[in-house]
């Protein structure tokens, strides 16, 4: 669909530039009070910036997969509703008026809750619903958002209603018109804090989000929108937001720190580059960084080019945590001066919801609860993936089965048709239990926890022997005779499990005393070895088909077919037409790992 870029036209202060509101009240004497300085009076403010990322759907500390209160090991709660608790305790401490609320981004993919105002019940449907992460962020008061690689996943028209739906702007200075390259969001957001007695404190947010949209979701924005990177993208805005009058630039950056990239050289931009974006690029303050799911109370990094500190926080994803900058400045010479940025952590597991977020969205939140309990079918048996990581499970089995009967479906009289259909799948979870006896949509929804959807790729059978290598790389090399333990057995290198296939229709050991590149052992197809000539249908999810993981090979295989119904809509489709759940319609054994041609389990 063409980009609608009413919204963002209306609010630009600027052609080409981003949303400037003029507004805060005036500060208390407190911030603004003066300091006595070495030969003269010094005006100073303090500012306040909050900021959240990667709250993927999560508005109350609830688990819909577990239909439960939410629990870890660590004790960690979750959920907007607690955010909003932490927000007002600073805005009362510091003065709302001193204070910004920022995200990161991924907001609108997640949890059955996001999933259901999708697709469900959907925002973008004539006289639709608000969206329930638009109504709670709009209520905590955000002032600005950049855009999360995962917003894209229901399409443009989806993000575009999400948009219109938000009383704060969403940022991108780095998602471009294809066509154009100008900025199809905005790039930036300025806000004005009163101080008496002495100009205002100008602020500027700018806006990254991540390049591997472009991967990740090709389906969607191909030939519509284009994501430059994020160094070069931040080394053009800043110096026009300091020519603006800028006295603070603070980035929200959906992009980690490691400066590594999940796409291999698939893309000339790198993934996590926050700390590239303040290593490389001058006047920037301060950065909130998303994207990894990591908590990092604070990172110094030193500009190579000003050699001034910039400041970087990530808070814990699902709105764990979050974070705090607290900005110092001085008027002096006519400006505002930057004088000093710390940042530190606030953890959501400390306070209670607010009430205000309960009563607001208790309504949206028992729909889906009630929705995600539906009984779809029947187990045989209790099925789980708490050791699919390491031994061909049954649940991953029951993934690639309903991918391989759709895939066979869909080709079904095309010249395809006769080709054998192989599928992948990944074991997203190390927790998720369908139980013997009633199986509910929360249950299979646990169990393919993303909205990924169904591609049918053509790959030879030399490729696919390639992607099993580059799968098998997952495990750590293990020595025969030494002792196991499974909790070191895998994510080598720091690969997360979703990037650790299991390739179904073959018969394959995986050799881990090998070293990477080198494991794949006595794999055959219709029990003679594999012919490297021959040619397969992979049934594989949208992620991986575009990239996702930097598997081999399959990204620039010919795509057969794809569609946008969620693979975990098919298994409760399957489930529900079978009826019964039995491992005896899908489980196969199908790969094991082995040291030196011995079996490890």
């Amino acid at each position: 669909m063409p980009l609608n870029r009413r919204k963002f036209l209306k609010k630009s202060a600027v052609t080409g530039a981003g949303v400037a509101i003029a507004g805060a009240g005036a500060a208390p004497a407190a911030q603004a009070a003066e300091a006595k300085a070495p030969g003269k009076h010094a005006k100073r403010y303090s500012l306040t910036v909050m900021g959240t990322t990667d709250l993927h759907g999560h508005v109350f500390n609830w688990d819909y997969f577990k239909n439960a209160e939410y629990a870890d090991k660590a004790g960690n709660a979750q959920g907007l509703a607690r955010i909003s608790t932490l927000v007002e305790g600073i805005r009362e401490e510091k003065g709302r008026c001193n204070t910004l609320l920022l995200d990161a981004g991924d907001t609108i993919q997640g949890t059955p809750l996001t999933y259901y105002y999708a697709k469900v019940d959907p925002i973008t449907a004539k006289g639709g619903p608000v969206h329930p992460m638009a109504q709670a962020m709009n209520a905590i008061g955000y002032d600005a958002a950049a855009l999360g690689n995962h917003e894209f996943n229901y399409g443009i028209e989806t993000l575009r209603k999400f948009e219109d739906q938000l009383d704060f702007p969403l940022l991108g200075a780095n998602a471009v018109d294809a066509k154009t390259l100008k900025p199809a969001f905005p790039p930036y957001f300025m806000k004005k804090f009163h101080v008496p007695g002495a100009p205002p404190v100008k602020v500027a947010v700018l806006g990254l989000t991540n390049p591997g949209i472009a991967i990740w979701d090709k389906a969607y924005v191909q030939g519509k929108l284009a994501f430059p990177g994020l160094e070069e993208q931040a080394a053009k805005w800043v110096p026009k937001l300091r020519a603006m009058g800028a006295d603070v630039v603070v980035v929200s950056a959906h992009s980690g720190t490691s400066g590594n990239s999940s796409y291999g050289d698939q893309l000339p931009y790198v993934e996590d580059a926050a700390a590239n974006v303040a290593r490389q690029v001058p006047g920037i303050d301060a950065i909130l960084v998303g994207h990894a799911h990591l908590e990092i109370p604070e990172l110094k990094v030193v500009n190579e080019q000003s050699g001034r500190t910039v400041v970087l926080s990530e808070p814990l994803c699902y709105a764990e945590r979050l974070s705090v900058f607290d900005i110092e400045l001085v008027f002096g010479k006519g400006r505002w001066e930057v004088e000093s940025v710390s940042a530190s952590l606030r953890d959501s597991k400390t306070v209670a919801d607010d009430p205000r977020i309960t009563k607001l969205l208790t309504d949206e939140h028992e729909k889906v609860v009630a929705y995600v309990n539906q009984v779809v079918g029947r187990a045989t048996e209790t099925l789980t993936t708490v050791e699919a990581r390491y031994k061909d499970a049954p649940t991953i089995d029951l993934i690639t089965k309903v991918q391989e009967d759709v895939v066979k479906g869909a080709l079904a009289g095309t010249e395809y048709a006769s080709l054998p259909v192989i599928a992948q799948a990944s074991p997203f979870s190390r927790t998720s239990q369908i139980p013997a006896g009633d199986v509910t949509i929360r249950d299979l929804s646990g169990l393919y926890v993303y909205d990924n959807t169904l591609v049918a790729k053509l790959m030879t059978g030399a490729q696919v022997r390639a992607y099993l290598e580059y799968s098998a790389g997952y495990f750590v090399q293990t020595a025969a005779g030494t002792v196991v333990d499974v909790e070191k057995l895998t994510n080598a290198g720091g690969r997360p499990d979703y990037n650790y296939d299991y390739v179904s229709g073959l018969s394959y050991d995986i050799d881990v005393a090998q070293p990477a590149g080198s494991r794949i052992r006595n794999l055959t197809f219709g029990g003679a070895a594999l012919d490297d000539a021959q040619q397969f249908v992979l049934a594989v999810n949208n992620y991986r088909a575009n990239g996702g993981g930097a598997f081999p090979h399959v990204a620039s295989a010919k795509e057969l077919w794809s569609e946008s119904t969620e693979i975990r809509t098919r298994i409760a489709e399957w489930v529900t037409a079978k009826g019964v759940l039995d491992p005896k319609d899908f489980a196969s054994v199908d790969w094991r790992l082995t040291r030196d041609g011995t079996p490890v389990f």
